[in-house]
């Protein structure tokens, strides 16, 4: 690992960890009315995005094996598993719309928090031990899922991705925080 790779690790530390903190200040700082305010650009409320941007990190967390997976493969094979989820984009949005709505019942923002530490330190504790060979291993992504993926990603573009996809996201809170 050269000294270039060691710093771009502790960057993407940090920057987790910086996006934990500010997490958990949204969550300490809203008001039961800041919860159910509108955002601003979404059609969610303050709550449903917050758990939104927490689900950001899920799913960075889950694609870790995707990647280890279809990153062997002949490029073809992630490509084409790529043009395949491209093509439910549509019920994909409709999906990732409703699940923050349904989840925030199920997980209220009290749990979020908790749920948010877990996560962040597993992406953590997976970046911690990654070599430079698995970071520079990558797949093709639906692109037409998520404006952050890119035809094609490594494993450090998606340590990076959960963090964009919540500073993007953390401008359209209205919570007075």
């Amino acid at each position: 690992m050269t000294a270039a790779q060691d710093w771009d690790r502790q960057l993407v530390h940090d920057e987790l960890e910086r996006a934990r903190t500010d997490f958990h200040h949204l969550l300490s700082t809203a008001t039961k009315t800041d919860l159910t305010m509108p955002t601003d650009g979404t059609r969610w409320n303050n709550e449903q995005l917050l758990f939104h941007m927490l689900f950001g990190y899920m799913i960075a967390l889950a694609l870790l094996g995707l990647v280890r997976m279809f990153g062997r493969l002949p490029s073809s094979a992630n490509r084409t598993y790529a043009r395949l989820l491209n093509a439910t984009a549509r019920p994909f949005h409709v999906i990732n719309y409703l699940g923050p709505c349904a989840a925030v019942h199920v997980y209220g923002h009290q749990r979020m928090g908790a749920k948010f530490d877990r996560v962040i330190a597993s992406l953590q504790r997976h970046l911690s031990r990654e070599t430079a060979a698995e970071l520079a291993r990558g797949m093709h992504y639906p692109a037409r899922w998520d404006p952050f993926f890119k035809d094609y990603m490594t494993l450090a573009d998606l340590y990076r991705y959960p963090t964009q996809h919540y500073d993007f996201h953390r401008r359209q809170l209205t919570i007075k925080a």
